[in-house]
């Protein structure tokens, strides 16, 4: 048998699993890994500025492509506190990535030893496994079960913590017989199917959501095929986002209190029967239950058990992924289809396109300063369909979702449910380590932007070209608008004098100077008629330097984005046009 480090033995099963790109900061108690990474060679490394950014760089990469699996790699304790928001954001979306951790030697774990600490313990709460693995031979076992967990049911994240003694034990390991675990995942059963789709049938008005666990199970086409066969509306979730193109005459916009469509509020308003498909009913989406559930009956498909009923109990429910169950929606509906079984869909369908081509709001402002509406409504021209969106949190990211286009699944890659600042740099960066040829654009905010901002040398350092539009208002602004309710503005302003840029009027922080110190290229935009040749200047600046391109447009101090408490109480701060120029887009197929 063949003997090896434990620590080469994990890079081996790395590998064999399907691993080719890590995110991390190398240091003493995790060089036993890189060393073996490094002989073993196959796994490119991109060395991250913080190890926080290297959690988000993995989940970047996992969400950009199906079958993806991000890795991040850092020293003992406080590389694994600091990968603690990346475990929390990838827990909350179903995200499977991989951190592992070095640690201080097994002797020495309950003697207070420098940076040691229980990582496993910490991070158990966000994770599908946190273990420390105290014996070299039961290294192979953990990271082939990490990986069985999570790909298998909802997936979700790991954590594998390897005291440096751990690391160097030489063990009998072959890596030339190792085999991935067969992964698990529950699938409908015909009968279930048949009787869910029975309850959509006897409905008049239904519509699909479409979650993110679609997006995740790759199984979009078979959505659009079931919408089409159906002849039912879908609507998006924000993690749903794309499993639909925009234009599709039956993509009947988002519903929700900040990210969404007025014309998907008020189809979901009009419908009788939701089917919901690999969604979690986020409060975002359903705001108050009574008036989401109302006069209307629930199907939930989703591939955890316990999230059925967590939010509220469905009038019948499947326990599947969202690709088994499509794939049997499709064979039954395709039968019913043919034998003149299904509803006539024709008059609600209509009704819904007739909403979609009115119910907008408005983005053609001139303004200066200039109003966030028209940045997204000039992204949307400057970019095709191919173009794929970043974003976290923020005023700048509801804003983008009432405002931008997504067409194409993982085109629209967002933190949806823990939302932290500072994800985008680092996640986008790791999107295009995934997809290297994509045109990727990210958006944030100005006080996202800053979090993370060291990470832009990271994309100078390693040539990772993107376009980062950056909205300044110098403001916390999501906060800002919350605390309209509270009648205060308190200690969210981020406006100062800036004794090095006087030029920027008390915005503050200058973020040109900050990004071209970082290696990369910037560009500010002041005028609403310059952001059109600002973002084709970084695309050529993006082309020619091959690293990120800042595009930094001055926004009005304040604007507050329609939101509200339930899906009938949005408040539209600035009056709606009866149509809008972007209708005729949407209604073009």
């Amino acid at each position: 048998m063949p003997t090896m480090t434990a620590a080469r033995a994990a890079v081996e099963i790395l590998k064999r699993e399907g691993i080719t790109h890590a995110f991390g900061l190398p240091g003493a108690a995790i060089n036993p890994f890189y060393a073996s990474m490094r002989a073993s060679g196959g796994i490119d490394h991109i060395l991250a500025r913080h190890v926080e950014g290297a959690s988000h760089m993995a989940e970047g990469y996992t969400r950009a492509q199906p079958g993806n699996i991000g890795v991040c790699i850092g020293t003992s304790g406080p590389a694994g506190t600091d990968m603690i928001t990346g475990l929390y954001s990838a827990a909350a979306d179903s995200i499977p990535i991989l951190c592992i951790t070095g640690q201080a030697p097994v002797a020495r774990l309950h003697k207070e030893d420098f940076q040691a600490v229980d990582i496993a313990s910490i991070a158990k709460p966000l994770t599908k496994l946190a273990m420390t693995v105290l014996e070299p031979a039961q290294v192979p076992g953990a990271f082939q079960q990490a990986f069985h967990l999570m790909r298998s049911g909802r997936p979700g994240p790991v954590l594998i913590d390897l005291p440096i003694d751990v690391q160097m034990a030489e063990i009998e390991f072959d890596p030339e017989t190792y085999e991935p675990l067969p992964v698990y995942k529950p699938a409908a059963t015909r009968a279930q199917v048949e009787k869910a789709l029975a309850m959509l049938n006897e409905a008049e008005r239904p519509v699909i959501i479409a979650g993110g666990g679609i997006i995740s199970a790759d199984a979009s086409d078979l959505l659009v095929q079931l919408a089409e066969t159906l002849d039912v509306p879908v609507i998006p979730t924000l993690m749903g986002w794309g499993a639909i193109p925009d234009d599709h005459p039956l993509m009947a916009g988002m519903a929700g209190l900040q990210t969404s469509h007025r014309y998907g509020n008020a189809t979901l308003l009009a419908s009788d029967f939701v089917l919901g498909i690999g969604n979690r009913w986020a409060n975002r989406h359903t705001g108050g239950l009574d008036t989401y559930t109302r006069g209307r009956r629930f199907v939930h498909v989703d591939i955890e058990p316990t999230q059925i009923g967590r939010v509220f109990a469905p009038d019948y429910a499947i326990a599947s992924d969202a690709k088994a169950a499509l794939q049997l929606f499709v064979e039954v509906a395709t039968e019913w289809h043919a034998q003149d079984r299904l509803a006539d869909r024709s008059e609600w369908t209509d009704e819904c396109r007739d909403r979609k081509r009115t119910l907008h709001r408005r983005t053609d402002f001139d303004d200066v300063p200039i109003k966030p509406f028209r940045v997204y409504a000039d992204m949307n021209r400057a970019f095709g369909p191919d173009v794929r969106y970043v974003t976290t949190i923020g005023l700048s990211q509801i804003a983008a979702a009432q405002c931008l286009h997504v067409y194409k699944p993982r085109h629209w890659i967002n933190a949806g449910q823990a939302g932290p600042l500072g994800w985008t740099v680092p996640a986008t960066l790791g999107v295009c380590i995934a997809d290297p040829e994509a045109t990727v654009v990210a958006l944030s905010g100005d006080y996202d932007f800053q979090f993370m901002i060291e990470e832009l040398a990271v994309g100078a350092q390693f040539n990772i070209p993107y376009i980062q539009v950056v909205v300044n208002n110098a403001y916390l602004g999501l906060i800002r608008q919350s605390q309209r309710a509270f009648d205060m503005d308190y200690c969210v302003q981020l406006s100062f004098d800036n004794v090095n840029a006087p030029e920027l009027g008390g915005y503050g922080v200058d973020h040109v100077k900050v990004a071209e110190g970082l290696g990369c290229k910037a560009i500010r935009v002041l005028e609403p008629d310059d952001i059109l040749p600002a973002l084709e200047q970084a695309r050529e600046l993006m082309r020619e330097h091959r690293v990120p391109v800042i595009v930094e447009v001055i926004l009005e101090r304040v604007t507050n984005i329609a939101m509200g408490t339930e899906l009938d109480n949005i408040v539209e701060f600035e009056p709606v046009p009866d149509r809008s120029p972007e209708a005729t887009v949407l209604a073009s197929r």
